[in-house]
């Protein structure tokens, strides 16, 4: 694929079905990821893999995570978490790791942890795979960090749905780049 087709085609595929990317896409994927720009290489990156019989464990934390935070949910609220991870065959935990440092404020390290996400969805559509980046209350809960395992200084940055693209992927609607870029200079 061509890289600029790959930059101005890219869109988020919700309906995802079997196959998951196998082990030679994922490393693809990976090795995309590890290319964003990285100030102090820094690496403020890390990822964890979710597929088979963890989608329902993570369903599971879901459902933990809404009752401590909503004793009262409804059912139907309890059950929409329980199945959100099987909405796709592979889900990948993006998550950023801030550490200190004197010249890079923990934010760049976080937008570049955002960046390797970017590379990792980018990989996935030059692939052919179906991807998308989801965040949401999961995303920021403390229990669903701590029962993933992150540390005091790592943060979800988003949950990636990974698969095969069921039905049409849809054709990025045209935007004019002009409405959002405006030039500056003081003599103006």
């Amino acid at each position: 694929m061509d890289a600029l087709d790959l930059l101005l085609n890219r869109v988020s595929v919700t309906r995802l079905a079997d196959p998951a990317p196998t082990a030679a896409q994922l490393d693809v994927l990976f090795r995309a990821a590890l290319r964003a720009p990285d100030h102090g290489q820094l690496r403020p990156w890390r990822f964890l893999t979710i597929q088979d019989d963890a989608r329902d464990e993570l369903g599971d934390l879901f459902v933990e995570a809404l009752r401590l935070r909503q004793p009262d949910a409804p059912e139907e609220a309890l059950h929409k978490a329980r199945k959100m991870p099987l909405r796709a065959p592979l889900l990948v935990v993006a998550i950023a790791r801030v550490s200190p440092h004197p010249k890079i404020p923990g934010s760049e390290q976080v937008l570049a942890a955002a960046c390797a996400a970017h590379g990792l969805l980018l990989a996935a559509h030059a692939q052919g795979l179906g991807a998308v980046w989801r965040t949401g209350e999961f995303s920021y809960d403390n229990h669903v960090a701590q029962q993933l395992g992150l540390e005091e200084n790592e943060q979800v940055i988003g949950f990636i749905y990974l698969g095969t693209p069921e039905g049409n992927v849809r054709t990025p609607s045209g935007l004019d780049p002009q409405q959002f870029v405006s030039r500056w200079g003081r003599a103006q």
